[in-house]
């Protein structure tokens, strides 16, 4: 029953993450890098800091944490959060030429097997002694394949949309949908993106002895945020200066609007995370779930965010047969999420 709850938590953290796009719709006349930075001290400043802060039991403080012991977690943890920074960036990309369903699925699908397999990996080259190889179970790589397969099936279902579609009919779907360009961008988004797990591997020890299973990877997560802030602040404050458009902080008039559809994308974004945290703690006795956890997340992120591709109507227009294959691929990941636990 335990696992079943931890996998509900994450379930809702995902659905969550896979809805944070729709305030953005809500956000008036700021050009893009102003509310993606806006939306971004939300969703990987504010609010991780305040789930780090979950994390401190009584009587310590979250500075205890910064110790020359725990420096070398923290400053690789924050890098590679910066690495994940550029999959962001890109990420935006992929949804913008192949809509919010497909860009999310090559890009969620590729950063859930890359994130999965290559923590242990990193961390193994680092520290060899400590068996972090022995957490790629069989079943957590069947688990891993299970997924690709699942994201290539919705790949080939957006394939066959592209080539169906007219001109006209991609347009309206996606303004500037483009199926070669947005497959690129959205494998390297995915690439780059799988470095959160690889952060937060890193970070997985940054915690008090004292802190609950259900918080223990908040810190760590607190950490790859703000490597990831760094990276998309740097890019959008270069925007501002070359677009001319650091007026758009100055329009007092929009600030109550756009700040609250911006802090609600950010919370929608952070509670992916926080439900993994959550959902690991009920997790904790099956150490094959736990690894496969960020791949879970990662499958439940495609499937809900096709769900929103088909409420936002991006798959108007496709044959049965294209809609068949989206949710057979749908059905997949759907299945990948419990392969893991089964084979175990």
């Amino acid at each position: 029953m335990e696992i079943l709850f931890g996998l509900l938590i994450i379930a809702v953290g995902s659905f969550c993450q896979s809805s944070s796009y729709v305030p953005i719709k809500k956000v008036r006349e700021w050009s893009w890098e102003s509310f993606w930075l806006t939306q971004g001290l939300f969703a990987w400043l504010l609010f991780p800091l305040l789930g780090a802060l979950l994390a401190v039991p009584a009587g310590h403080s979250f500075g205890e944490l910064l110790t020359a012991d725990n420096a070398f977690r923290i400053w690789m943890t924050i890098l590679f959060g910066a690495l994940w920074g550029v999959g962001g960036l890109t990420f935006g990309l992929s949804m913008r030429y192949l809509g919010v369903a497909l860009g999310q699925s090559i890009s969620l699908g590729t950063c859930a097997g890359l994130g999965t397999i290559l923590g242990p990996v990193m961390l193994h080259l680092f520290y060899p002694e400590a068996g972090h190889l022995e957490k790629l179970t069989a079943a957590v790589v069947i688990g891993v394949v299970v997924t690709l397969v699942g994201i290539a099936i919705i790949g080939v279902a957006g394939g066959m949309k592209a080539a169906s579609l007219s001109d006209e009919e991609k347009q309206a779907a996606v303004k500037d949908f483009d199926f070669p360009k947005g497959i690129g961008i959205a494998l390297l988004a995915g690439l780059m993106s799988a470095c959160f797990n690889m952060g937060l591997e890193f970070g997985g020890t940054l915690h008090f002895a004292e802190t609950g299973e259900l918080f223990r990877t908040l810190p760590g997560t607190f950490f790859v945020t703000l490597g990831g802030f760094a990276t998309n602040a740097v890019y959008c404050l270069w925007q501002n200066a070359r677009n001319k458009t650091f007026g758009d902080y100055g329009r007092r008039e929009l600030w109550a609007n756009n700040l609250l559809f911006c802090a609600l994308a950010g919370g929608l974004w952070y509670s992916q995370f926080f439900g993994l945290s959550l959902g690991k703690g009920f997790l904790a006795a099956s150490p094959t779930l736990t690894t496969f956890a960020f791949c879970i997340l990662m499958a439940l992120n495609v499937t809900f965010s096709n769900v929103w591709g088909i409420l936002l109507k991006e798959w108007k227009g496709c044959s049965r047969k294209t809609i068949a294959v989206l949710v057979i691929g749908i059905a997949v990941l759907i299945v990948s999420t419990f392969i893991p636990e089964l084979l175990k």
